[in-house]
């Protein structure tokens, strides 16, 4: 197997040129061109020879080479059509990684792990563009999808909110449903000149590890998650306000109320700034009801 090449600056500009790739602006592509981070990568994702990695948006194959020299096998999806004969080009010493041209929230991930990794976790390494962080994250832990860890490279502002806690700015909906299913840690913060093109933003290595258990005890998850969107829906309302506002909950005025008294928050109170536990308890409150 060919040692990692494409980390270095001079290779991925002649690879480019040679295909003469045009960057696309809808699939949000920046390369890394850093191999202190992509090193970084696949030591905080804790890649190992027993280990079946699932990388979405491989680009021009420059994190593959880095699994596949770590991994058993490397599944990689890339959603643009142009970018398949480079890797085919980029990975053709590379016998451990499979190539699909597929959009990832397409894939059935599920079968893919029963398939290739007899149903055991797999791990899942990933740049992932801004616009399109949040859908693919959410699908793997809600799809009920086998995963020991998401590794991915986000923009700075994501990655911090995926691991904030209450009454900060950064607080919301995805800070509470990441922490519900994983452990957040940013590996690394990583600036715009470690890509080709620069992004605009700071990018972060953010690894998030499945808990085997959630944290908290909810009897019924979907309705958590509707509670939780609805009460930072409309972020400057109290948080019975923006439950009763949200065409989502369907509980009354008076049940509103009276969930929110049982659990002992003050009146007025806001939802960021209630924590995982405080939704969890409320939500037990609501259950009750039903």
């Amino acid at each position: 197997m060919t040692a990692p090449y494409l980390g270095n600056p001079k290779k991925t500009i002649e690879v480019l040129q040679k295909y003469d790739f045009v960057f696309q602006k809808k699939f949000g592509q920046n390369f890394l061109i850093d191999t202190h981070v992509l090193d970084k990568i696949v030591n905080a994702a804790r890649i190992t020879k027993e280990d079946f990695v699932l990388e979405i948006g491989p680009g021009i194959g420059t994190m593959t080479q880095y699994l596949a020299s770590a991994a058993r096998e490397v599944f990689a999806v890339e959603i643009d059509r142009a970018l398949i004969p480079i890797l085919e080009d980029t990975l053709q010493d590379y016998e451990n990684v499979t190539i699909l041209n597929e959009d990832i929230l397409k894939v059935d991930i599920r079968k893919l792990a029963e398939e290739r990794n007899g149903g055991r976790p797999i791990k899942v390494v990933a740049n992932l563009p801004y616009y399109i962080t949040t859908p693919i994250i959410m699908g793997l832990f809600e799809g009920e999808v086998p995963i020991d860890s998401i590794t991915v490279m986000v923009q700075k502002e994501v990655a911090d909110r995926m691991q904030v806690g209450p009454g900060t700015k950064d607080y919301g909906a995805l800070s509470l449903a990441v922490q519900y299913y994983a452990e957040p840690y940013i590996v690394a913060n990583v600036p715009p000149n470690c890509f080709m093109p620069r992004p605009k933003v700071g990018s972060a290595v953010i690894r998030l590890t499945r808990h085997e258990t959630p944290p908290v005890d909810v009897k019924d998850t979907k309705l958590m998650f509707r509670i939780i969107r609805a009460s930072f829906n409309q972020r400057r309302k109290t948080l019975a306000n923006g439950l009763k506002n949200s065409p989502e909950i369907s509980f009354t005025k008076e049940e509103i109320q009276n969930a929110i008294a049982a659990c002992r928050f003050p009146e007025g109170v806001r939802g960021e700034a209630l924590s995982l536990e405080d939704f969890a308890a409320l939500t037990n409150e609501f259950s009750k009801i039903k």
